[in-house]
């Protein structure tokens, strides 16, 4: 589908399919738009694991779900901290026990300027999280990808990899955890998206011969708890208006619709960028689109963003 100002949506048709037998992850599935796309994937019969770090908060989800739709059992909570890689680990080996295919992973999960910090390993916590826990986690589930073929990794990334409240993308290779220079955390975002769209890329060009077609997803402005860290929720719900007509924020519902369609449809291209309309006002979507970002598409800045992550992991005991 082209490029366009109305709201991409994912067909009649994909939202009927049965999906019994095939089995997704989704990380952060819990709330936000990843609760909302394993919702739907189980309404579809899937067998979908959500990997969230609070167990309780996973297991809720996975109640209310079930409540809604009648498809106990199929649906299950696990732990998983993307800010640690012991426990992306963890995560990784308990998934191989308890499942023998794994037809789709959703990298859902993310955090948005976030105050300066590192994750348990040393990393910039934006980087860290967003980009090398589901760098890791991607990689030691890749095996279970390839038995399951054709198979998918969905990576979602955002319209900010190019340019983050007017902090413009671009992965700084000598300093990615900000240890020279100040720390701004709209331009670790930026940094962190842009390595999401970018794995995506690469992920593509590595795995399309093998049967795993990878995408990189941006779902649009969505009314989410991922802004609490820029306002408060009381903030927010004063400035909700502004945010909906003035910014174009959109709902979960509309925010999940290019991360199904890249799920589920059949003609993806391996590597491809795709990007909901008009969310935040001004982005051009389509399924695919192209970044208006150079780095965004550059084969050398991925094939060794990959290496720089591989080696980062490494050292960490991969």
């Amino acid at each position: 589908m082209g490029a366009g100002g109305s709201a991409l949506t994912v067909s009649a048709e994909l939202l009927a399919k049965d999906l019994t037998g095939r089995t997704f992850i989704v990380t952060g599935g819990n709330s936000g738009i990843g609760y909302g796309t394993a919702a739907q994937l189980a309404k579809q019969k899937a067998t979908v694991v959500i990997g969230c770090r609070r167990l309780d908060a996973g297991q809720a989800a996975v109640d209310e779900i079930n409540a809604a739709n009648g498809n106990s059992g199929k649906l299950t909570a696990m732990v998983l901290d993307l800010a640690s890689l012991s426990s992306v680990r963890k995560f990784a080996a308990e998934f191989k026990k308890s499942h023998s295919a794994l037809h789709c992973l959703i990298n859902n999960a993310g955090i948005m300027n976030t105050p300066v910090g590192t994750t348990s390993d040393g990393f910039e916590t934006q980087f860290g999280t967003n980009h090398l826990g589901h760098f890791l986690l991607t990689n030691l589930l890749t095996d279970s990808l390839k038995a399951s073929a054709p198979s998918r990794v969905v990576c979602l990334t955002s319209a900010y990899h190019n340019d983050a409240q007017g902090k413009k993308g671009h992965i700084d290779f000598d300093d990615l955890n900000f240890e020279r220079r100040k720390y701004d955390g709209w331009t670790a975002y930026a940094q962190s998206k842009l390595a999401n769209l970018l794995h995506a890329h690469e992920l593509g060009r590595r795995l399309a011969p093998v049967g795993i077609t990878a995408v990189s997803v941006h779902p649009g402005f969505v009314r989410s708890n991922l802004i609490n860290n820029t306002m408060g929720g009381l903030m927010q719900r004063v400035v909700d208006p502004y945010l909906v007509y003035g910014e174009g924020m959109i709902e979960p519902w509309e925010g999940i619709q290019t991360s199904l369609h890249c799920a589920l449809a059949e003609d993806l291209i391996p590597g491809a960028y795709y990007a909901q309309n008009n969310s935040p006002k001004g982005v051009v979507g389509g399924w695919p689109v192209k970044s208006p970002l150079p780095e965004a598409s550059d084969d050398a800045v991925a094939t060794r963003l990959w290496e720089v992550s591989e080696a980062l992991v490494k050292g960490k005991g991969l």
